[in-house]
């Protein structure tokens, strides 16, 4: 959501179909041995005192103007509703992932607490309704081609945040670590992510009935622009064609608004080659303007993960995630768990197949979820020391199995116990915990 690009391509060279093909094929992937990781952090910001008066533009704007000019080493952008994102340079390990987005968020913090403000870790905002801060023209065509399908985009814009993990692609070679079974498990293990990690089952602070709301926008947001290609075709051809048959979003000007086609592919757009020819550059926005759970940037983009209450919980399905995917061991075994898992998908693409849409309502109560969540959490334990994580990182992977992996919960059961009265957790803990 934070790929912001402003501009028209208008005296550029135009682009065919066919080059298209090779664009995509070439740059979306890029393979090799599993070296790098980084992570994708976003937040609601939040009254300190009061979270859930709503924050006003003026004072957003305010600390935001403080944060700009905060030395951090992570990428810092602002979301449409306000939401703050940290994303983390690529790292060799796991441990310097967690330690530099750990030290950007302490500065982050520091800053925004003089001000009042602070982050809280939630997958959709249980309080307030959909409100729009950043006023662009990206922002504005995509508010424009999202209403066509109901309200579930304007809430993902501004009230939604999450954990995206990044990952290599891999090797073209197969095995534990070729793009082929990374590209396979990411869509069918994203569906035990969504239930062990969920954490957003509240809007207007009433219960949705779905243990992760936010899931539940981006399958109401459809599957041309939300969804992935199937699961079980080579990962070039599948993500390929769905970037071609996807729709345009927008049409870019350099000024006034952006033309929003209705019903347009790219292919069809390079075919027709109106309202203007499409460029590259066209190509690299189309792409960033779909959502789907993997989205392939040269690395993998895991997308499905809600944001994580406290201060550092975005650090376990971090570690979780890595481990099951860059251990050699650890990614075998995690296949082996899914293979009977992924049956019951269907065959169709994820998040609008039977699995996803359980983990998303039911998270770990959904036995052969919790089962396997279970399993996968033991597994990425048994596999951090070998990736270098410290006793931090793995005593944090461990009491989370224990708090809410083995008796079948995820936080959005305690916020539901809260809004309840039967929180039985230390008094004093709010929802903001």
């Amino acid at each position: 959501m934070s790929d912001s690009t402003s501009g028209c391509t208008e005296t550029r060279t135009a682009i065919t179909e066919a080059e298209v093909e090779a664009l995509v094929r070439g740059i979306c992937f890029k393979t090799g041995p599993p070296r790098r990781v980084g992570v994708e952090v976003e937040w609601l910001v939040h009254e300190l005192r009061t979270p859930r008066l709503p924050v006003t533009p003026e004072r957003l704007e305010a600390a935001y103007a403080a944060l700009r000019a905060v030395p951090l080493r992570s990428a810092l952008t602002v979301e449409p509703g306000g939401q703050l994102e940290l994303s983390s340079p690529p790292a060799a390990s796991l441990t310097e992932c967690v330690d530099t987005v750990s030290a950007d968020l302490d500065a982050v913090r520091a800053v925004l607490a003089k001000d009042g403000l602070g982050l809280v870790g939630l997958g959709q905002d249980p309080w307030h309704p959909p409100r729009r801060f950043l006023r662009e023209p990206r922002y504005d065509a995509m508010e424009t081609c999202l209403d066509r399908t109901g309200p579930a985009g304007r809430a993902m814009m501004c009230t939604s945040a999450s954990v995206q993990v990044c990952l290599d692609a891999g090797q073209e070679e197969p095995g534990p670590l070729g793009l082929g079974r990374r590209w396979w498990l990411a869509h069918q293990l994203g569906a035990v992510l969504v239930a062990a990690f969920a954490n957003s089952p509240l809007a207007g602070s009433e219960p949705t009935g779905w243990l992760s709301s936010r899931q539940l926008l981006w399958m109401e947001i459809g599957a041309d622009r939300a969804g992935a290609p199937a699961p079980d075709t080579d990962p070039r051809t599948a993500w390929t064609r769905h970037v071609l048959d996807a729709p345009v979003m927008c049409v870019r000007r350099e000024s006034g608004p952006w033309d929003v086609p209705d019903g347009l592919s790219f292919r069809e757009w390079t075919r027709a080659r109106a309202p203007r020819p499409p460029t590259r550059e066209d190509l690299d926005y189309h792409v960033t303007t779909l959502f789907p759970p993997v989205r392939p940037r040269g690395h993998l983009e895991l997308r499905m993960i809600d944001a994580q209450p406290g201060d550092d919980g975005w650090i376990v399905p971090l570690a979780v995630t890595t481990a099951l995917f860059d251990d050699p061991a650890a990614a075998e075994t995690a296949y082996r768990i899914m293979k009977p898992l992924a049956e019951r998908g269907g065959g169709l693409p994820a998040p609008h197949n039977p699995l996803w849409t359980e983990a998303a309502r039911r998270g770990l109560r959904d036995p052969e979820l919790h089962e396997a969540a279970v399993a996968c959490f033991a597994v990425a334990l048994e596999a951090l020391p070998r990736l270098g994580a410290g006793t931090e990182v793995t005593d944090a992977v461990a009491a989370y199995r224990d708090r809410y992996v083995v008796p079948g919960r995820c936080p959005a059961d305690d916020l539901l116990d809260h809004l309840r009265g039967t929180d039985a957790r230390a008094p004093g803990k709010d929802i903001r915990t």
